[in-house]
């Protein structure tokens, strides 16, 4: 029996599913058996309200991606030799008791002998209002195409630290910012390959069996008895020190996919056991359809669903291995910026104690690996027909 089938019938008998009402019942039984499994799978999502809110959040961030130059107030590479380790500046409303809009109060600082350290003091007398939609640091857009216009900029012949500043003077809100582009992409692309890979050797194994079947289970043996952590390493190491960013960009990518492919390969292979001995495929095997077809046409679709969960899951896990790479020094190097270059800075625990918000890049690495759980989570229980 057809997988989309048996699930419809199970909601139906168990009253589980009700995208209105307890039990679908008229019109609304009429569209519930002429809806797809994906329609079924969506019915399902959006009760879990956790997994909206978490795909909701992360919609917002791949969403800024494109536009990362747009959203920053300043250029990733721009230096203030005026404001090196400079603290965040607070947002304020009110000023005297007036509403003069968000605006920021401007920095003085005094170089203390004693301590060799900037003490910086705020000027409450002058509030220096923030500007948006505005033109402020050149740019070239994706590159290609030469700007200057920020969604929003710091005040004219002022400053705008909303979260600091690093050894260098430069904005760390902004580096934040960019640093999304290479720590969101490098997750996407990782599971690209590790899908491909996943889909591949476990679809060989799960339906042709027999010798394939055990080669590829003992290559994945192998691949998970080594110890990963160690592993990316080795392999992080080995990249040549003279190779371009978007070379070591390729290369921990391609090393993270290729690492992570066994666990869905397996995944892949107990569902293909399953399916293959039942009525649709034999049927398509009789029509004379080839074993590519099978697998591809009538086998994959029937657990499609299951996989993206799956890969949901495998996501945050690469974005967290680029940044324990990048944090070591092993993994993307400046000029890139990602999440984990930014952590690399932050090494240094002295000067995490003077400067703690250099440990501000870890809160975007949490709040995306929390929203890539929960979505799969809601996926997760989605794709179950039991649930």
């Amino acid at each position: 029996m057809n997988e989309s089938l048996s699930v419809k019938q199970h909601y139906v008998d168990s009253a589980a599913f009700d995208p209105g009402a307890t039990e679908p019942m008229g019109s609304e039984s009429e569209s519930f058996y002429r809806a797809s499994s994906w329609r079924l799978m969506w019915w399902k999502f959006r009760r879990h309200k956790v997994a909206v809110a978490a795909a909701f959040i992360l919609l917002v961030f791949y969403a800024m991606v494109p536009f990362v130059e747009v959203i920053a107030p300043y250029n990733q590479t721009k230096r203030h030799g005026d404001f090196l380790y400079a603290p965040p500046q607070s947002v304020h409303l009110m000023h005297e008791g007036r509403f003069i809009g968000p605006f920021v109060y401007p920095y003085q600082f005094t170089f203390d002998i004693e301590s060799f350290r900037r003490v910086y003091t705020i000027d409450t007398s002058t509030p220096q209002p923030i500007r948006f939609l505005c033109r402020a640091d050149g740019y070239d857009f994706w590159g290609l195409v030469p700007a200057n216009v920020h969604l929003f900029c710091p005040p004219e012949n002022g400053t705008m630290f909303l979260l600091g500043t690093d050894r260098l003077g430069r904005d760390l809100l902004s580096r934040i910012i960019y640093g999304a582009r290479i720590s969101l992409t490098i997750g996407i692309v990782g599971i690209a390959v590790s899908f491909t890979l996943g889909l591949l050797f476990g679809g060989l194994a799960g339906y042709l069996g027999g010798w394939v079947d055990h080669v590829i289970q003992r290559m994945i043996e192998i691949l998970r008895s080594l110890p990963e952590l160690p592993l990316w390493l080795a392999l992080s190491a080995a990249l040549p020190a003279n190779w371009s960013p978007i070379l070591v960009f390729f290369g921990i990518t391609i090393i993270l996919g290729l690492l992570d492919w066994p666990g869905l390969a397996r995944a892949v292979r107990s569902k293909l056991l399953s399916l293959r001995e039942e009525d649709f495929v034999k049927a398509a095997e009789l029509m004379g359809a080839s074993k590519q077809r099978v697998i591809s046409r009538h086998l994959i679709p029937n657990f499609m669903s299951h996989l993206i969960a799956s890969a949901t899951l495998s996501i945050p896990s690469m974005i967290l291995g680029e940044t324990a790479l990048s944090f070591l020094g092993l993994g993307l190097r400046p000029p890139i910026t990602s999440w984990g270059v930014l952590l690399n800075e932050a090494q240094n625990l002295a000067a995490v104690q003077l400067h703690p918000w250099l440990l501000f890049p870890i809160i975007p690495v949490v709040i995306v690996v929390l929203a890539f759980n929960f979505m799969g989570d809601g996926l997760r229980d989605a794709a179950d027909p039991y649930h």
